[in-house]
């Protein structure tokens, strides 16, 4: 690519790591204990994208035919809460997998002198868990979770975080995601987004979002260069 990148942000589930699988066995542990039915794995990597407490909320709604925004607060929410937090925490790391060439291109990026940082809206109990199993928590100078901030994405505050920190203007970074969360972030923090074909976008095409480009995978990363 033309011109250089002096930072490199990236989201997680769906990105760098294929979560959706020990999210599902984890959802679905929770609501077995609770006697209700057990959610499929495309429904789960639809709810993927804003946290695993508004992921819960739309299992739950779905297990018992209501409207998600009816969840909270109810004895149903205060019961299946404190369960998922304990086996979602069991499971992470266990069938989750990496995109193929995920570490590759961290690992260059990193040889290349670009700053590296994750922004998922996953909490942190489960993030760095996730991060420690697959051997990317240091890949990475800065992670800011879904509890990080008082906000989360699609609000820029994380990636304009990462920009204050490394003193990067937003010129210069790119955010890689593959979500229209993602690209909506990367938008209205002023960076460039990258989206990715290969993640869950709460089942719709990631073109649909108009990212400023559209990957197949995380070869494209290679292609980055730190500029001067």
């Amino acid at each position: 690519m033309s011109g250089g990148i002096d930072l490199v942000l990236f989201d997680l589930d769906g990105t760098l790591v294929e979560t959706a699988p020990e999210i599902c066995d984890a959802v679905n542990d929770t609501l077995q204990s609770l006697g209700l039915a057990a959610a499929r794995l495309e429904q789960v990597e639809a709810w993927i994208g804003h946290g695993t407490e508004r992921l819960l909320q739309q299992a739950l709604a779905h297990a018992c035919g209501r409207d998600a925004a009816s969840i909270p607060g109810s004895s149903l929410w205060r019961a299946a809460r404190p369960r998922f937090a304990w086996d979602y925490e069991r499971r992470c790391g266990t069938t989750s997998r990496l995109y193929p060439r995920a570490r590759e291109a961290l690992d260059a990026l990193g040889e290349r002198g670009v700053r590296r940082a994750l922004v998922t809206n996953k909490e942190q109990r489960f993030t760095l868990p996730v991060l420690r199993r697959h051997g990317l928590r240091a890949s990475f100078e800065h992670v800011v979770c879904g509890d990080t901030l008082p906000t989360k994405k699609p609000d820029p505050a994380g990636v304009l975080d990462c920009l204050h920190r490394f003193g990067v203007g937003a010129d210069r970074a790119i955010f890689v995601g593959d979500s229209s969360i993602d690209v909506a972030t990367a938008r209205l923090a002023g960076v460039r987004s990258w989206a990715l074909t290969h993640g869950y976008n709460m089942g719709q095409p990631i073109s649909a979002a108009r990212p400023d480009r559209v990957i197949d995978g995380l070869d494209a990363i290679l292609a980055i260069r730190r500029g001067t």
